[in-house]
């Protein structure tokens, strides 16, 4: 039985990112952009069947929110599917060979800490389609 799709929420009971039609995509990307609006910075996970595809979708979504592209500081000469992760507080992107992951981004948003509040993250979103930007 595929899962109901409906709002953010949904796609956690997803394990690969569903296809999108064009209304459902653009009403998750605004629903998205209001609850990205809580957090201060963000971690990336993109899980692709090769490294240029997981890069092309991190780029997509640096682009489509205004982020400083990060740095690759740790890559793989081999050829298979990779797990991407992309930490905007250092900066950094690591990739590494992941076999058995389904395809998907994953967006995780963190708070800074402060006086009143402690440092954490505020939820992760996804998997979202690898074409979703």
């Amino acid at each position: 039985m595929t899962p109901r799709l409906n709002n953010l929420a949904d796609l956690m009971h997803w394990r690969e990112a569903p296809t999108l039609e064009d209304g459902l995509a653009d009403r998750l990307r605004l629903e998205l952009a209001d609850a990205m609006a809580e957090a201060d910075w963000f971690t990336v996970g993109v899980m692709a069947p090769s490294d240029s595809v997981a890069l092309e979708t991190l780029r997509r979504l640096e682009t489509h929110q205004g982020w400083e592209p990060m740095q690759v500081v740790q890559t793989t000469d081999e050829v298979g599917p990779v797990f991407l992760k992309a930490n905007q507080t250092s900066g950094s992107i690591r990739i590494r060979i992941e076999h058995g992951l389904a395809q998907g981004i994953l967006i995780s948003g963190h708070r800074h800490q402060t006086a009143d509040d402690q440092a954490g993250m505020v939820t992760t979103w996804g998997p979202l389609p690898l074409d979703f930007f």
